[in-house]
């Protein structure tokens, strides 16, 4: 098991109280994949850099996980085919 930091950008669509449903779904999938999330920051609504997919602005989320280093993958394309995020990004953290 490895340490990662996910980031999650959730599409604005999604209504600011259904947000916690979104990460609760990624949780389940870690947790299936034999995972632990560790942590979860919700950082609120922000306005992008840049647009995506039209997109001005999203709801950002942080969550520092442990996951065997073979299931990241799995994670990304859980990820990719997710219509509620728009954009996310796993770095896998240095041991401590």
């Amino acid at each position: 098991m490895r340490n990662y930091e996910l980031v999650m950008i959730v599409s604005p669509e999604v209504a600011d109280e259904a947000v916690p449903a979104t990460v609760d779904r990624v949780k389940a999938f870690i947790a299936e994949q034999g995972g632990d999330v560790k942590e979860v920051n919700p950082w609120g609504r922000r306005r992008l850099a840049y647009p995506i997919d039209h997109f001005r602005e999203g709801s950002y989320v942080v969550a520092h996980l442990s996951l065997d280093p073979q299931r990241v993958r799995d994670l990304e394309n859980n990820l990719e085919l997710a219509e509620d995020v728009i954009r996310h990004l796993v770095v896998k953290l240095e041991d401590e």
